[in-house]
């Protein structure tokens, strides 16, 4: 056994009710997500899945909002230098998100609800905080446009 994985369980022993934190980026990304939970809770969200993992990617959460069947991508920055969170959901992504809320509905045998997808935007700059809930961010990329 090597010293850290020692250490590791002697800590476990000493506090059983600590959590694992991740390091790193996959720690911050944990952090966001704790933080939109919060503020979807808060805006009347009730959550039902968190990061369901279908073939064609994973959706952050699912959640209700009133009669409405919200899948829910979390996006964070650590400042603007490259662009707001949001324009890192690429259509390529919403392709994903769609595709993986059909499985979703197809794998929890829920018909044909009411959907939208929500994006939460998290920009941190120093201490500051900024986050936002955009309801029905986009629509399927796929679906077509009636002609007029």
């Amino acid at each position: 056994m090597t010293p850290r994985v020692v250490l590791g369980r002697l800590l476990e022993r000493v506090f059983p009710g600590r959590a694992r934190r991740y390091r790193g980026l996959r720690g911050r990304g944990h952090d966001w997500e704790r933080m939109a939970a919060r503020r979807l809770e808060a805006e009347g969200y009730r959550i039902l899945d968190r990061n369901f993992r279908g073939r064609s990617g994973e959706i952050d959460f699912v959640a209700e909002e009133g009669d409405t069947l919200c899948f829910v991508e979390v996006k964070g920055r650590s400042g603007s230098w490259f662009g707001s969170p949001a324009e890192a959901v690429t259509l390529e992504k919403q392709r994903r998100i769609v595709r993986t809320a059909e499985e979703y509905l197809r794998r929890r045998r829920l018909g044909s609800p009411r959907c939208r997808f929500d994006v939460v935007t998290i920009l941190e700059e120093g201490e500051r905080r900024e986050v936002v809930v955009m309801r029905d961010a986009f629509e399927d990329p796929g679906a077509r446009s009636p002609r007029r």
